[in-house]
């Protein structure tokens, strides 16, 4: 046997042993992600009666909604889900409107003073302005308690701005040249030839821009004073402090007291119900993230 073979099999085995303890320790720290997220969604259709929260057990012992029912009948639940949807939707859309256009704009060398508003842009990627300037804004411009202090304040992003002006680089001026030819403005090359080939970068930074708005926390804490208009994640917190938080009286704390509901199942009922629209979202999305914006547009 050569000395090229033996090395062969040893390299051959090498491999099989590093890919099998790589799928045991992928599998193990797999395990451990999802075992959190599956306990929470178990506990969450646990029947009241029979959930004893000391007890671990892998399935419920009886399954039941009571706890996304009871959720579901509250008027603090329901204006928190409305609202951060509100956020998640205007908020997604306003801001893929803005940082397209504003990338769209500077990616074009025409464009008079065009370095300089790259670097203003860059800087705001560098400097992070702190709590106060930002506050002090959204209180002279009297939007304190108000939803849209939650969107205008961040409604893009430099450092989207900047990815997303490179992407518009990498489209051949000859796609413009030719629109131009047709009778098209720079409105009508932004949303009939740039904004359908970009359909790959808007769905990943929108999926960005929409976790972004339905996890917003610190800034409702900040400008929201009003129960009505808090987003989930601030009536999440809550609840995780005091599950009774939800209620806020009348028929809704009454089935909560005479169902016997426990806290544990309706801060879980909570979390799955604040986590579940991202993930039914992403899969919608994740097939434009590899898709090539250039296939087919241009052929030498």
């Amino acid at each position: 046997m050569s000395a090229e073979h033996v090395s062969t099999n040893i390299a051959s085995k090498g491999d099989r042993v590093f890919n099998v303890v790589n799928a045991i320790l992928l599998g193990i720290l797999g395990i451990i992600t999802f075992f959190p997220l599956y306990y929470v969604f178990v506990v969450s259709f646990s029947d009241p009666s029979s959930y004893i929260s000391s007890e671990f057990k892998l399935l419920p012992a009886k399954w039941s909604l009571a706890s996304y029912k009871y959720l579901m009948s509250t008027d603090a639940f329901l204006h928190a889900i409305g609202n951060s949807v509100f956020l998640a939707v205007v908020g997604t859309v306003l801001s893929l409107l803005v940082t397209s256009c504003l990338s769209y704009a500077i990616s074009r060398k025409r464009l008079q003073g065009r370095k300089f508003i790259m670097l203003l842009i860059l800087l705001t990627t560098l400097f992070n302005p702190g709590i106060i300037p930002p506050y002090l804004l959204v209180r002279d411009l009297h939007m304190i308690n108000s939803t849209w202090s939650l969107i205008l304040p961040v409604l893009t992003s430099g450092w989207y701005v900047l990815l997303m002006k490179g992407f518009f680089d990498s489209i051949p001026a000859s796609l413009e040249e030719s629109a131009r030819i047709d009778g098209c403005n720079d409105i009508s090359v932004w949303y009939r030839i740039i904004l359908p080939l970009s359909l790959p970068s808007l769905a990943a930074f929108g999926l960005f821009y929409a976790v972004a708005y339905w996890n917003t926390f610190f800034t409702a804490l900040l400008y929201i004073n009003d129960f009505t208009k808090q987003p989930l994640q601030v009536l999440l917190q809550n609840m995780l402090i005091d599950a009774s938080t939800a209620a806020g009286g009348g028929a809704a704390a009454e089935m909560m007291s005479e169902q016997r509901i426990p806290p544990e199942t309706l801060k879980m009922a909570a979390v799955v119900i604040a986590t579940i629209p991202i993930l039914l979202v992403y899969p919608f999305l994740q097939k434009h993230f590899a898709k090539g914006a250039m296939v087919g547009s241009v052929k030498e």
